[in-house]
């Protein structure tokens, strides 16, 4: 098995960390927005931060309530 350098693995890794970075604000900036969640906001907003990635696909997907 061949070793990955170091500036490979970064050069693999930097676009993943943007992209969550991205959708995590984007999750928020909507969280904010929003009169309506399912759920209190505090809860989403801790969801978002902590749970990564997956937090911010949760909210996208089970948070927002369309009226």
């Amino acid at each position: 098995m061949e070793n990955i350098s170091d500036s490979q693995l970064l050069s693999l890794l930097i676009p993943v960390i943007v992209a969550e970075l991205v959708l995590m604000v984007t999750a928020l900036v909507v969280l904010v927005r929003a009169e309506r969640t399912r759920g209190p906001k505090y809860m989403w907003a801790l969801i978002i931060l902590l749970g990564n990635l997956l937090g911010s696909i949760a909210f996208f997907i089970f948070g927002r309530r369309s009226d």
